[in-house]
This record gives C-alpha cells, structure tokens and sequence, in this order.
C-alpha cells in the first residue's frame, strides 16, 4: 500500500523545508569560520565547541546533497519507504544542526561578556535565527516519523532510488546496474571507509594548505582524526537511514564493526576535550604534537577493546538478524537491486 499523494506532499514539503534550514545554517557557520575577522570574534572558535561545528559543517551539506538527490525520485514506487527513510535523514541532518547550535549556545554561555564584540553580537544573533528555524523546522518533522501504508520491514533503500535516478541520465546510465548495486552492499563498510578518507583527504588538505602546515605527524594526525570522524559518521547515519541495505553479517563481523565505531567516536570526542583530559596524563600545556596525537588517538583502540569486550559478553549467539547490530542493521528486506515494482 502506497501512501496517499496527500501524504507524500506533506513529507516533500517537510523534508524541503529542513533542508533550507539546513542550507541557512549551514551559510552562517561558512561566515563564521572561514573568515579570519569574525572567526577571532566567534565565542565558540575554540574546543570543544570548534569540533563540534566543524563535524557539522562538513556532513550537514552531505546529507543535504543525498536527501535533494532522493527527492527526484520522490514519485518512484515505494514511497512509504522512501517517505520514512528520507524524513529519519532529514533527522539526522536537523539533529546534528540542533546539537551544534546548543554547542554554540553553551560556548556563549562560558564566555564572559566583556569579551564579546561587534560581530560577536553579530554571531548571537544569527545563533537565535538558527535556533529558531531549527526548532519550527524539528517539530513538522517530529510528526512525519509514521505514515500510513509504511511497511514495518522496508522493501527499498536509498541504492534502488540512485538506479532509478541514474538510469535516466545517459553519461552514467550502464554503470547504475544490479550488480554494481550489489557490490556496494556486500561491501558497504569498505565504501564507507574510501568516502572517508577521501573527505578526510580534502578537508585535511585544505587545512594544511590554509594554515602553512609543514609538520607530517600533524597532518597524519588530522587526517586520522578526521576520517575516525567521517566513518562513524557513515556507519550511524546508515543505521539510522537506511542509505545501503547491508548483508547479514556473522558475529564476529558485527562486534568488530561496533568495536570500530566506537573507536572512531572515542577520538573525536578525545579530540575535542584534549584540554581537559591532558591534565589526567601530563603536565605542562598540551603543545607537542605527538603527546597530543598519543592522547587522542591513544582513546580509539582503548575503547575499541573495551566495546568488543562486552559485546563478546552480551552479544546473542546466531546469524545476523536485522535489528541485533547497533551501527548498521538497517532491516530492510529488498526486492531485486535497481527494480520498482
């Protein structure tokens, strides 16, 4: 049972409008840290609150890009599914917008008002714009998280929208076949893993370029840093949205996945209260690049061995099911890859 059109014009219109809040948002931080006069102005330039906006800078437009590529095929057979899986996107993205303006808000709130500036009175503003447009854009979306004729187990992911949509542009139209589709879900980690260090190689990159880095271990490290990032960013976000409908997996797969995960996140949020944490292993202020790329980097195999060891313990024995994995278990049950029937 298809949703009705009505339906599906609610969705659209929702998904739209987050996604404009999203592109607003997304405007204002570009100000805020890419140019040198309001960045030095900004109460939340420093960490934690810079690794929070950065993640948020980067994966916000990634999502967008995803979700307005799927609204072309809006009008495809199966479009509970889409409908469902497209608005828990478009969560994902108002989720991270929202958790970065409260980053934001808890910055201003440690600042002192003295050190505050022209357009740092600037920045607040826009801070309570943003604020606003994310709360009215969150609570439309809120209610869309149901829809009639939404079939408890999906039968379409995000990869059988890409064909449908490929298909119709010529220049790629023979490589958007069944088993490129296929590929790319028995090896859906591997995917993630080269989208990851590709964004971790621009964005590094750039950095280096930017700030007239020479040293090698600190762009090794942000390189790191930000792929760990990136990857638990695919995995969790596929989880939540169902962009590629994994393969069963055994066990022993599946702890090593979380395990992994749960390593990448521990870095970034090592990365993020360095300061706080160097004190616990260290004297002195936390200048040298490899007691920092030790302390940081040191908290994703800790944790990784921690996470694996008790899901070794709590993990049930047996095949893979669809909902028993925490980082990709997305329980979708597909038709043949590439079809809308």
């Amino acid at each position: 049972m298809e949703p009705t059109e009505e339906n599906g014009r609610a969705s659209s219109a929702v998904v739209r409008v987050n996604l404009g809040v999203a592109a607003v948002f997304e405007a204002w931080t570009v100000l805020a840290t890419q140019d040198k006069t309001v960045r030095a102005a900004s109460p939340w330039q420093d960490d934690p609150y810079d690794v929070v906006v950065s993640l948020t800078q980067f994966t916000a437009p990634m999502l967008a890009l995803v979700i307005g590529l799927r609204l072309l095929a809006w009008q495809a057979p199966g479009g509970a599914d889409r409908a469902r899986q497209t608005v828990r996107a478009a969560g994902v993205m108002t989720a991270l917008v929202g958790l970065t303006l409260t980053s934001e808000w808890a910055a201003v709130v440690a600042r002192t008002p003295s050190s505050f500036s022209g357009w740092t009175s600037v920045l607040i503003s826009g801070l309570v714009v943003n604020s606003v447009l994310t709360v009215a854009a969150a609570v439309p979306l809120v209610r869309r998280r149901r829809w009639p004729g939404a079939s408890r187990v999906p039968r379409h992911d995000w990869l059988d929208d890409a064909v449908f949509v490929c298909r119709r542009i010529p220049v790629v139209r023979r490589w958007a076949g069944a088993d490129a589709v296929e590929w790319v879900r028995r090896r859906a980690m591997t995917v993630f893993v080269a989208l990851s260090a590709l964004a971790a190689a621009g964005i590094t990159g750039a950095q280096a370029i930017g700030e007239h880095w020479t040293d090698p271990l600190l762009i090794a490290w942000m390189l790191i840093v930000v792929g760990t990032c990136k990857l638990a960013f695919c995995v969790i976000s596929n989880a939540v949205a169902g962009f590629v409908a994994r393969s069963p997996r055994t066990r022993l797969r599946r702890i090593a996945e979380a395990s992994v995960v749960a390593g990448c996140v521990a870095i970034s949020v090592a990365t993020a209260f360095r300061d706080a944490l160097w004190p616990v292993f260290g004297t002195g202020p936390l200048t040298s690049v490899p007691a920092l790329a030790a302390l940081t980097l040191g908290a994703g195999p800790a944790t990784s061995v921690i996470t694996a060891a008790l899901l070794f313990t709590r993990l049930p024995q047996g095949p893979s099911g669809p909902r028993r994995h925490p980082f990709g278990a997305t329980g979708i049950h597909l038709r043949r890859p590439g079809t809308h029937r």
